[in-house]
């Protein structure tokens, strides 16, 4: 049986992949060109993502969110200047998760999740990584409409492409 939030985080995964592959083909300056859109350049919108992957890689590693909002919100602000930087940022944060995964012996774990904006409330484990992924698509349909908007076509990465490729291997 697949284990489907695993099977998403992959997703999300070959998603990230994809879509910095193509940034990687754009003229360097896709990167900070700044923009009238959800984020000022691509950059914040890639720092985004990775400051919230970040966050909730520490709070299911077992890290209050108030801590891990605090200890992730400053990259949220702070851009890399290359596309490498980003690939490798994001394929070492993957990796953390991947070992993260294999450890756990029970997705379905209920934890108390204390989020400062909105409350105390009970949830999984599982919940928590599809809602990185979900995070991670939506900001994703930004980048492509940022691209759009400089003249430059994204690519797709509708997890329906997904089934297509090669699985992302989880070591």
């Amino acid at each position: 049986m697949t284990n489907v939030p695993t099977e998403m985080f992959n997703y999300h995964t070959w998603a990230n992949q994809t879509i910095l592959g193509r940034i990687k083909e754009l003229p360097s300056s896709v990167l900070s060109e700044e923009l009238n859109s959800s984020f000022p350049t691509i950059a914040h919108a890639l720092s985004h993502i990775y400051a919230v992957d970040q966050m909730w890689y520490l709070i299911l590693s077992g890290m209050e969110m108030r801590e891990a909002l605090q200890e992730c919100m400053p990259l949220n602000g702070k851009t890399l200047p290359t596309v490498e930087e980003y690939i490798n940022s994001f394929a070492e944060l993957t990796e953390r998760y991947h070992e993260w995964i294999q450890r756990q012996t029970d997705l379905e774990q209920t934890i108390q999740l204390d989020n400062p904006y909105a409350g105390i409330c009970e949830t999984t484990l599982s919940k928590m990584l599809l809602h990185v992924v979900n995070h991670g698509t939506y900001h994703r349909g930004n980048i492509s409409t940022m691209l759009r908007q400089m003249g430059h076509a994204s690519t797709m990465n509708d997890y329906c492409l997904y089934w297509y490729q090669e699985p992302v291997k989880s070591s």
